[in-house]
């Protein structure tokens, strides 16, 4: 590949815009739901997953029921994108509507 586009294809994915936002894990077998925010969800999904295959999810209790029921059992689910025309209080919009959603689900804290 030359130079110019390797140069071309990093300054569009520096350039690209983020998503954050607040999702829910969930494990159909067990009923268990978990909600945490990212500040961009859309590549999150894919980190979650890989950390879960690994067996070195820092949340022991996600680890478990993993490894119990398997893959096929978990949804990701989007619940909400936070947009602001601040982006300095993007961090804490995505506390906040975490803490609701997860009072709203009855859902434990995904990671922290």
């Amino acid at each position: 590949m030359e130079n110019a586009r390797k140069k071309e294809i990093l300054r569009e994915y520096k350039g690209r815009k983020t998503q954050p936002g607040i999702f829910a894990v969930r494990c159909a077998p067990s009923g268990q739901v978990w909600a945490s925010s990212a500040a961009d969800l859309s590549k999150h999904p894919n980190g979650l997953w890989f950390q879960l295959r690994l067996g070195g999810f820092p949340n022991k209790d996600v680890q478990a029921a993993w490894s119990q029921h398997g893959e096929a059992a978990f949804t990701y689910e989007l619940l909400e994108e936070i947009t602001d025309d601040n982006a300095l209080i993007i961090g804490e919009l995505l506390k906040e509507r975490e803490a609701e959603w997860r009072k709203e689900l009855a859902a434990e804290k995904l990671v922290g």
